[in-house]
């Protein structure tokens, strides 16, 4: 018997979108993710989510250990009606005995989605290249917009009163690490003040500064970069990150001592901001280097607000980037299938 050669899955699906770094999405493109999360969340409240992603599954693979990353996107999965399956290097032959790009292809004809938290952003893209399922980056040397979609959302969350996401003036104080350079970007994209304040030594890159000072040509915001811990004051918003990641291990030492004291998010650090202030962190926290426990437990840290939505944006991104492909059946169609299937399994 001949069987069809075509893939279940679509291949080369009409308007088929990946989210590798949020600027390559337009301000109302994300805003549109934002207000999708903002339903999806009440609704959670409401112990009512559509089961949006019935019958679909996320593959997640993982170069680097997440406790959020994989928590929400396998929460989200299974709560909006899908699957998630958790890939470590112990479970897939990516890179090793198998290409990037057959990964990507095989993968494809089997999921719905893949989300990828890698080492190298070349990682991630490659898999984007071959894939015929959106690729989501969960994380990459460079960017990690799904942290961001949840920051922007908490922001919005908990905006001072009279004030919109573009009025916010954002300090992040520390490490050029993915998480400022995504976040450099979006803020600038919707227009906000966003302050890199770091050593000189560790101060963001020429080519995210470049790309940050477009957006603010076009949004209308303002960046600077310093090593002055004074520009804290007037921030609505304070962020902090780790001093050092995977790979930076033999600078460990160097970086530690550049940093503190004189970065270390403290309340004084936090005062000097103003009194409504809000502190943020992508945890996980270190709170004997970049932040203090004072800080992260005080009335104006939305730390673990931040946490929980990274479930919310994960929802949405699930939905967002798969309702386009959405083939609900007939009920006729339903039962053919259903005929023709039993039907057969009656003859053996």
């Amino acid at each position: 018997m001949k069987m069809p050669s075509s893939s279940a899955t679509n291949l080369k699906k009409e308007g088929l979108r990946h989210l590798l770094k949020t600027q390559d999405y337009t301000k109302k493109e994300l805003n549109d993710i934002l207000e999708l999360m903002a339903m999806l969340k009440e609704a959670r409240k409401e112990n009512a989510l559509p089961q949006l992603f019935k019958g679909k599954s996320v593959a997640m693979i993982f170069e680097q250990p997440s406790t959020r990353t994989r928590v929400s996107f396998e929460t989200a999965a299974t709560m909006l009606g899908g699957h998630a399956l958790f890939l470590s290097p112990k479970d897939i032959h990516l890179g090793s005995k198998e290409s990037l790009e057959d990964t990507g292809r095989v993968l494809s004809r089997m999921v719905d989605v893949i989300m990828a938290r890698v080492d190298e952003h070349s990682t991630v893209a490659g898999l984007a290249e071959q894939a015929s399922v959106p690729v989501i980056n969960g994380l990459c040397d460079w960017l990690h917009p799904t942290q961001i979609m949840a920051d922007l959302f908490t922001m919005a969350e908990h905006l001072p009163e009279g004030k919109s996401l573009s009025d916010l003036t954002v300090a992040f104080v520390g490490d050029a690490t993915n998480v400022t350079s995504s976040l450099m970007f979006a803020c600038t994209k919707f227009g906000m003040t966003f302050k890199h304040i770091c050593p000189e030594r560790f101060k963001a890159p020429q080519k995210w500064v470049e790309i940050a000072l477009d957006n603010c040509e076009a949004s209308g915001g303002k960046l600077v970069i310093t090593d002055n811990t004074d520009e804290v004051a007037g921030c609505d918003i304070i962020v902090a990150d780790s001093f050092y990641w995977f790979g930076q291990e033999d600078e460990k030492e160097l970086r530690l001592s550049t940093f503190i004291p004189n970065y270390v998010v403290t309340q004084e650090l936090m005062d000097k901001a103003g009194p409504d202030a809000m502190f943020m962190h992508c945890l996980p926290a270190n709170d004997t280097r970049e932040c203090t426990r004072e800080v992260m437990e005080s009335p104006r840290s939305v730390i673990f607000d931040e946490a929980e939505n990274r479930l919310t944006a994960q929802m949405a991104l699930l939905v967002y980037f798969t309702h386009h492909h959405i083939q609900a059946p007939t009920e006729a169609t339903l039962t053919m299938h259903k005929d023709k299937i039993e039907g057969f399994l009656k003859t053996l």
